[in-house]
């Protein structure tokens, strides 16, 4: 029997204050997905004919920064936030080199069984950055047919990253994290300096600054993308993608400019472009306020 790569880490205090809070409208599970376990947060009523939301975060984060939309998204839809592997409380197989199709499986492929498992057919995808990523490889793949995608300053859709970024993401978020302390989030993605964006910022450094870091899932992303040249992306098959594709920007990104959003818009079949102004790589987190309604909107239209 394959071994099984168990869940090592236990939320701090930040996390779990944010855990107590979304209790009992959200519960935790740990789920076997072949020889990984993904930790997800788990809420809403399910509704016949309605399919779920499924929310990915991006490098480095977990299912628990989405917290600021949580209860409003699980007052519409049954809602599965998912740590993806490696990152937040889920485990990860083993990588330290290869190809940029190997980082995708390693985040893809436990995240597609997971939701064979579940039987859930017809997600309703929502991604940022490497979550955006995951979303549209696993409607590619054609195993399921999401009823929508939401993708949110996606990774993947194009060529272009800014190389501030690669040469952050490339030292480590989590090796600078515990160079620098809290600053760390004051340099890519930064949040405003608001009550809920001050306990994003602290529940972002507590899982920046996990203890050994994240050698694995940062290895297969950093595969995703060279020092120079192209980023790995899925432009050319965009046009293959069915369902309806919210791309969901902020005009100052400063990961992957606008204009991915705006080439990938050209390509799918039913997309939707929405560049916000004056947000930058991380608009619901930026702006949950702002971004909530857009999403809701989105959902309630598939």
């Amino acid at each position: 029997m394959a071994d099984m790569f168990a869940v090592v880490s236990r939320p701090g205090p930040v996390e779990t204050e944010v855990l107590a809070e979304l209790s009992p409208t959200f519960s935790v599970h740990r789920r076997a997905a072949s020889r990984v376990t993904l930790r997800t947060l788990e809420g809403g009523p399910e509704k016949p004919g309605e399919p779920p939301l499924v929310l990915l975060h991006g490098r480095g984060h977990a299912a628990s920064m989405w917290f600021p939309l949580l209860p409003a998204l699980a007052r519409e839809r049954r809602v599965i936030a998912v740590d993806l592997p490696g990152f937040g409380h889920s485990s990860a197989e083993p990588f330290e080199r290869g190809s940029a199709e190997d980082g995708v499986r390693f985040f893809v492929d436990p995240i597609e069984l997971l939701l064979l498992s579940l039987n859930i057919r017809e997600p309703i995808f929502i991604g940022h950055s490497l979550g955006g990523l995951i979303s549209v490889e696993i409607a590619l793949r054609g195993s399921l047919s999401p009823r929508g995608l939401g993708l949110i300053g996606s990774m993947g859709l194009g060529p272009a990253m800014s190389y501030p970024s690669r040469a952050f993401f490339r030292a480590g978020p989590e090796r600078v994290a515990r160079a620098v302390g809290p600053a760390i989030t004051k340099r890519i993605a930064p949040l405003p300096d608001t009550p809920v964006g001050g306990r994003l910022n602290a529940l972002e450094y507590e899982l920046y600054s996990i203890r050994g870091g994240r050698p694995s899932p940062a290895a297969a992303f950093n595969a995703l993308f060279p020092a120079v040249g192209p980023a790995f992306h899925r432009l050319s098959h965009l046009s293959e993608i069915t369902c309806p594709t919210l791309l969901l920007w902020g005009e100052r990104d400063a990961v992957f400019p606008p204009s991915v959003a705006e080439a990938a818009a050209r390509e799918l079949q039913k997309p939707e472009l929405r560049i916000e102004k004056n947000l930058g790589h991380s608009p619901h987190l930026e702006a949950p306020e702002r971004i909530l309604p857009v999403i809701l909107d989105f959902i309630a239209r598939l």
